[in-house]
């Protein structure tokens, strides 16, 4: 759901000195053992242009210091960016992608939104919440515009990398602890939030199965249509990763927290996408789970990868309700099942830092 709303030296010292008759070693045969590698954490930002540039510089010196390496701002502000990057800290942009509710663009291409299994356009009748405006991936010129959206975005100096969000279909199944604030028990796929049935995706599915989904007694039920939905997401990441590649700059996306789940609920394949690292929200509060889960959405998430890139444990600060314990806990056992940090959202005040700095070591 919407992040806004609802809502990261050992040397031989004086041994070796003391030691002037031994031949000289390599210096990887000095060193017995190397330092472990710190994790490098993340965290998601929506910059606040009232931020002044000396508060920021005090404020990123002690992201650094904490071990944070990487910034995800939800909107443009080169004040931020660039001070990030003074301190050592790589600056992305993070974006929206599927979910695209531009006054402009719902005016201008209403036949690019997504069409529900009632025939319902996000264009006219979002889901859930008035923001959920779903474009439709099978569309060549969403594609387009989308990769328009990330060369302007890339092109600028300041920005080291493209992070993408809402990367997906709408949420065919909330989280359960979500369910109640809506009033629904999606305990199977309602038609009214499954996605996508406009003419181009059926269209498209015909041409390879010669069925139109529609025709199908159990659409929501198909393999072959499920896996055409995911197919059609990872082809909009395939996209914007040429784009990426082209400036030389990283793309990541913030997706849902499991494989299984991401594919269930999202329509989302994210093992299969080429990015350069991975942001799986954990949020173990929305799914009613406790903080040992962390550590196995973790697990399976890295099996899912099997070392293609790095895995970065989301961590929702509000679920652990100021128990500092707990979210060194949930630090703690994302990186002894893989992860290679933590991305933070929330409030990353001093507290959150120093328990930060003592479940990394």
């Amino acid at each position: 759901m919407n992040k806004r709303n609802f809502l990261k030296s050992v040397g031989l010292g004086s041994l070796a000195i003391m030691q002037p008759a031994i031949p000289t070693l390599s210096a990887a045969a000095k060193t017995p053992s190397q330092p472990a590698k710190l994790p490098r954490h993340r965290v998601w930002i929506n910059p606040d242009e009232k931020d002044t540039v000396a508060e920021l510089q005090q404020r990123y010196a002690a992201y650094k210091k904490a071990g944070i390496g990487d910034i995800f701002f939800e909107a443009d502000s080169e004040k931020h960016f660039r001070t990030a990057k003074e301190n050592g800290i790589k600056a992305h942009r993070w974006i929206w992608t599927m979910n695209r509710g531009e006054k402009e663009l719902l005016a201008s291409h209403p036949e690019w939104y997504a069409k529900n299994r009632k025939g319902e356009s996000c264009a006219t009748n979002p889901p859930y919440v008035g923001y959920y405006r779903w474009l439709c991936p099978s569309k060549p010129e969403v594609v387009n515009y989308l990769k328009e959206q990330a060369e302007a975005v890339l092109s600028k100096d300041y920005v080291d990398g493209l992070h993408l969000d809402y990367v997906r279909y709408c949420d065919v199944v909330l989280p359960v602890n979500l369910w109640s604030n809506y009033g629904i028990d999606q305990s199977r796929e309602l038609p009214e939030y499954d996605f996508c049935y406009c003419e181009t995706c059926r269209e498209k599915y015909k041409e390879k199965k010669g069925i139109d989904p529609l025709e199908m007694e159990h659409p929501d039920q198909s393999p072959s249509w499920r896996k055409y939905r995911y197919d059609r997401i990872t082809n909009v990441v395939t996209n914007l990763a040429q784009v990426a590649k082209q400036h030389k700059k990283p793309i990541t996306a913030a997706v849902f927290p499991t494989p299984d789940i991401a594919k269930r609920i999202v329509r989302q394949d994210w093992t299969n996408w080429p990015l350069d690292s991975v942001n799986p929200m954990i949020y173990h509060g929305f799914y009613k789970e406790d903080v040992n889960w962390i550590g196995e959405a973790v697990a399976e998430g890295v099996n899912g990868l099997h070392g293609k890139f790095p895995l970065y444990a989301g961590l929702y600060l509000p679920d652990f309700k100021g128990n500092m314990d707990d979210l060194e806990k949930g630090i703690r056992l994302a990186l002894q099942n893989g992860a290679a940090g933590v991305s933070l959202f929330g409030s990353v005040n001093t507290t959150v830092l120093d328990t930060l700095k003592k479940a990394s070591v």
